[in-house]
Order: structure tokens, then C-alpha cells, then sequence
């Protein structure tokens, strides 16, 4: 409404002064006071166009800037700087409690993310890997070392390798070395989470790390071993009375154990620095692979009738 308006208004002043519409006035009839008159409308004219010009261009800079602020791109964002490097007053953004996962596109809907399942169901994740693993680790044991061909593989042994990977390795070890040593071990959960550099420099971290590392060897030494026998014992003794079962597994322990307990202490003194190093959720399954080669050895030599 404005442009009209002004548009009309300066045009009507341009046509009076310049064109053939004004009244002719003989030079000889202008008075002063009239030449004056021409002098200001003709002054008048020009600072009315000039603030016509400078509210057009206004008008057209604020279109252009709505018009590209529509056309951005949703993924676009300003920020807090001009092109220059200098702060926008107008950007001005508290960047000191940015949530980055805000920006972090939704991995749900892109399918299965296997660290996210570890940490959402940690217990069926590790029971799971635990049964693979022995089951595989038995077979491997058989095939592989004993030079057993597939026609006559004992299947019995692979069952009793699983069952115990399920029960032990998985159910049994996972509540131990997480739920039970969070409670009875102060800064897991920090020392854990710490660069090495600063676990190397945490006193009561390493020490931490070494208590759990003796608890875990002295749970494999009396618990472990035995259990396996026991199972064993289970599969093979043809008896259907666990006292039998027991009583087998625990003479077997005592015949082996001075062998047993040294292989045992080689491997899991420096697998469990490892594995009491690393976060929570990865504990058994970084213990589950040094758990494969171990139980494949323990099939081998101990898995047999």
C-alpha cells in the first residue's frame, strides 16, 4: 500500500515539474516568491524519490532475506559466527551443555545394533555366546585335535560342554564378576571407563584390578574346576544319582589338580587384567574369547571318557 502511495505521489510531482501538464508561466510574470516555489518542489521532489528509493531497497533486502530463510534446507543450521569469523550477537549459542546425542541419528530404525543389544540385555547376551562358544570350542576340540571324523563325534561330550558353558560361563560367571564385584569393589564402573594412561596413574583402581583378579583365580580354582568335573561326571558316569556325579568329579579334581591349577593361573592371570580393564557391558565377551581357546585345551585333554 505504501509503494502505491508513494509511487503515485512522486510521479504526479515529476509529471507538474517536468512535463507538458504544468501551467506555462512567461519568465517575465515569475516573481521571486514564485521561482522560490519552483526551487523548493523541485527539491521536494527529489528527497521525497530518494526516500522512495531507500524504502524500496529496504523492502526488497527483507523479501529476499524471508524468502531464502523458507528455502533452506531442514538440515541446515546458523551459527554463532559470520563469514568473517566474528560472534553473532544474534546466534549467540550456549554450546557448554550441547547433548551430542542429540544430533546423533536414530540407529533404531537402521536395524539391529549388536553393542546396543549387549548393553540392553548383557545376561542373555553373554549365556548366549557362552553356549556357542563352548559347544564350538568341544567340536573344534574333536575334530580338529583329536581327528575325529563328523561320523563319530560325540555328541554327548558337545552337550556337556554347552549345558556347562550356559549355566557357568554364562549365567553363573556373569552374575559374579559384574553384579557381585560392583557391590564388593569400590570405582569399577570409573576405572573402567578411564583412558589407560589414566588407568596406569589410579592407585586404588589397580589395586581394585588386582583384587578382583586373585577373587576371579580362587572362584576358578575351588568353583570352576570342580564344576566342570561334577558335569562331566554327569554325562559320562551312566549314574542318575548326583552324589555320584559329585563324588567322581571331585576325585578327578584332586587327580589332575596340580596340572590343571598351572595352566589355569598361565592363562587367566593376564586374561583377567584384560578383561577387569575394559567396560562393564564388554567384560564376559572379551572373556569369552580367551575362554574359547581355554576350553577348546580343557576339551582336549580333560573332555574325553
Amino acid at each position: 500500500m505504501f509503494k502505491s502511495t508513494a509511487l503515485l505521489l512522486v510521479l504526479s510531482l515529476m509529471s507538474e515539474h517536468s512535463s507538458g501538464f504544468a501551467p506555462i508561466v512567461p519568465s517575465s510574470h515569475l516573481t521571486p516568491s514564485s521561482s522560490t516555489f519552483s526551487s523548493t518542489s523541485s527539491k521536494s521532489t527529489h528527497v521525497l524519490l530518494h526516500q522512495f528509493n531507500t524504502k524500496v531497497k529496504d523492502q526488497e533486502q527483507q523479501t529476499t532475506q524471508k524468502t531464502t530463510q523458507q528455502k533452506k534446507s531442514p538440515f541446515a543450521f546458523d551459527v554463532p559466527w559470520n563469514n568473517n569469523g566474528e560472534s553473532n550477537p544474534e546466534l549467540d549459542l550456549d554450546t557448554t551443555n550441547y547433548d551430542s546425542t542429540l544430533a546423533t541419528p536414530n540407529n533404531d530404525e537402521g536395524g539391529f545394533s549388536y553393542s546396543q543389544f549387549a548393553k540392553t540385555y548383557p545376561n542373555i547376551n553373554n549365556i548366549s555366546i557362552a553356549t556357542i562358544k563352548t559347544a564350538s570350542a568341544d567340536l573344534l576340540a574333536q575334530i580338529l585335535l583329536s581327528h575325529t571324523p563328523l561320523n563319530g563325534i560325540d555328541w554327548d561330550r558337545t552337550v556337556l560342554f554347552g549345558t556347562f558353558g550356559a549355566l557357568y560361563s554364562g549365567a553363573f560367571q556373569y552374575w559374579y564378576q559384574v553384579n557381585v564385584f560392583k557391590k564388593i569393589f569400590d570405582g569399577v564402573d570409573e576405572f573402567t571407563s578411564l583412558p589407560f594412561e589414566d588407568k596406569m596413574k589410579d592407585t586404588d583402581g589397580l589395586k581394585t584390578l588386582a583384587a578382583q583378579t586373585a577373587v576371579d583365580l580362587t572362584v576358578l580354582t575351588l568353583v570352576y574346576l570342580p564344576t566342570f568335573y561334577s558335569f562331566k561326571a554327569a554325562i559320562f558316569s551312566g549314574s542318575t544319582d548326583p552324589s555320584v556325579w559329585v563324588s567322581t568329579g571331585l576325585d578327578n579334581y584332586s587327580t589332575n589338580f596340580a596340572k590343571d591349577e598351572l595352566d589355569l593361573l598361565r592363562v587367566w592371570v593376564p586374561a583377567d587384567l584384560v578383561c577387569f580393564s575394559v567396560p562393564l557391558y564388554l567384560r564376559l565377551p572379551v572373556r569369552h574369547v580367551v575362554s574359547f581357546a581355554w576350553t577348546a585345551y580343557l576339551s582336549f585333554t580333560r573332555g574325553g571318557h
